[in-house]
């Protein structure tokens, strides 16, 4: 090699040396010691687990006037730490009802059997296929947690999902399963349009290919929950649990103080109840 080359040879190995230190390090292996709940990220090196110091702890007690859902993702997730078949699980209904709470809950009360939680955003849900093999062989149970879950037609997420939950042909790990939570049923919004393509055959109405399309996802969860509307006794029942349950005392003021809250929030949900309460304890502890 000639002087010329050498020169060039260096200069290379510098530059790539300083483009080297600008990258993020490879997060390598996750800190599987570091707790039971985990996000997914994305740097420009891929994508990697990052554990969550403080998870939102929360008990199935502290969730009122769901017990059925309870018990259900409650069962569903003892079969599945336990080693035995269990469902991917979509919770749907309206907001505020305790949908992310109940999945939040239940890693609470298994994490000590080894349930683990992972967090993926819905732009991320390409990666799954990567998740499920960085998890795959370990010996804990992962529950792939999506959130507030909704796409629109053109969405690269929508597709990893089905493939996710039924359609790949390498299958899917033992030891992972999906919940995710939506306000939507079928995941996609719904147009009036949409009804146009429905046909009559034989005095029956078969949906549309765009409604078969929509629907198709949802039914690969093989467990549905549906959360409805507080009614006003429910709302104050909740409230008082979260005004005890924070250091105050639940009285006919605190209730009174409550639905005028829930009225002008325009809403009587759990997350507004616990607001709710947040606000009049800390008042009150002055």
């Amino acid at each position: 090699m000639t002087d010329d080359w050498k020169r060039i040879a260096e200069r290379l190995d510098a530059f790539l040396a300083r483009v080297e230190r600008l990258l993020p390090a490879s997060p390598g292996e996750p800190d599987w010691k570091a707790g039971a709940a985990y996000r997914w990220r994305k740097n420009a090196r891929g994508g990697y687990l990052e554990a969550v110091r403080h998870p939102h702890a929360i008990r199935f007690s502290d969730l009122k006037d769901i017990d059925e859902q309870k018990r259900r993702l409650r069962d569903n997730t003892a079969q599945f730490v336990a080693g035995r078949p269990a469902n991917n699980v979509l919770l749907t209904g309206a907001r505020g009802t305790g949908k992310s709470s109940l999945v939040k809950a239940a890693l609470n009360e298994f994490s000590s059997r080894g349930l683990r939680l992972i967090e993926v955003d819905k732009r991320d849900l390409v990666d799954l296929p990567d998740i499920v093999d960085m998890v795959g062989h370990r010996k804990e149970r992962f529950v792939v947690f999506c959130d507030d879950l909704s796409f629109e037609a053109s969405d690269a997420g929508f597709k990893s999902l089905k493939v996710a939950l039924d359609g790949s042909i390498a299958g899917s790990a033992e030891n992972v399963l999906i919940y995710a939570t939506s306000n939507r049923r079928h995941l996609m919004p719904e147009f009036m349009g949409e009804n146009l393509e429905a046909r009559h055959v034989d005095g029956e109405i078969h949906p549309g290919e765009t409604t078969e399309e929509k629907i198709s996802l949802s039914e690969r969860f093989g467990l549905w929950l549906s959360f409805y509307p507080f009614d006003q006794d429910q709302y104050l029942e909740i409230a008082d649990h979260w005004v005890e349950t924070l250091g105050g005392k639940p009285d006919d003021a605190s209730r009174k103080a409550a639905l005028l809250w829930a009225l002008e929030r325009g809403s009587r949900s759990g997350r507004v109840a616990w607001q709710f309460a947040r606000d009049w304890v800390g008042r009150k502890k002055k």
